[in-house]
């Protein structure tokens, strides 16, 4: 999730009166922003492992996918992502391969194996027989992705309408919102809608 600002706003809200709504001000100044890089454990429904900078890069999605795997080095990991360039990166085969121990060939960016292409990457990084490896939703389907559900969660429950002095208090708030989050939740999602209905 990107591009989380730290807006200050300006002005008090304008209180509830019968009839209107809590009015927000619109001036504001702009304190930066963060890139929040998180996990939905599927089967709990807990935020697992959260990396909060300034940038979300290949190298800030490898380092986040490595202290994910820290928490428990041998176990079978299973990450559902898009198919954001950064999710098919030379980074993360170099990782899956160091965390898996494959001794293979990995090739040449751009050129061979599967270092060639995104293509080859992909290929790689989900192939079943690793322990560690992706699954990746297809274009246009992020709904498939939990995470997301989550994420709207904090939009409406934490940063619409609020106020930051600084990037690092919302940082804390946001670290904050995962653990009162964790702490409360109802457990895995639970999708309802079983498709268009047939005649």
């Amino acid at each position: 999730m990107t591009g989380i600002q730290a807006l200050e706003r300006l002005h008090p809200s304008l209180p509830m009166l019968p009839g209107h709504v809590e009015r927000q001000e619109f001036e504001y100044e702009r304190h930066g922003t963060l890139s929040l890089i998180a996990n939905l454990e599927v089967a709990t429904g807990r935020v697992v492992m959260p990396s909060l900078g300034p940038t979300r890069t290949e190298a800030d999605f490898a380092a986040h996918i490595a202290q994910t795997i820290q928490t428990d080095p041998e176990a079978a990991w299973i990450f559902i992502t898009d198919q954001l360039n950064t999710h098919q990166s030379e980074s993360l085969v170099l990782l899956v391969a160091v965390q898996c121990d494959i001794q293979e060939d990995l090739g040449i960016t751009g050129k061979s194996s599967h270092l060639a292409s995104m293509k080859t990457r992909a290929a790689f990084l989900s192939d079943l027989t690793h322990r560690i490896r992706f699954v990746y939703t297809p274009k246009h389907s992020s709904w498939l992705n939990q995470i997301e559900i989550w994420f709207s969660i904090l939009v409406r429950r934490l940063l619409t309408r609020a106020s930051w002095v600084s990037v690092t208090q919302l940082r804390q708030s946001i670290l904050a919102f995962v653990a009162y989050y964790n702490r409360l939740s109802n457990g895995p999602f639970h999708w309802t809608y079983k498709g268009p209905s047939r005649p």
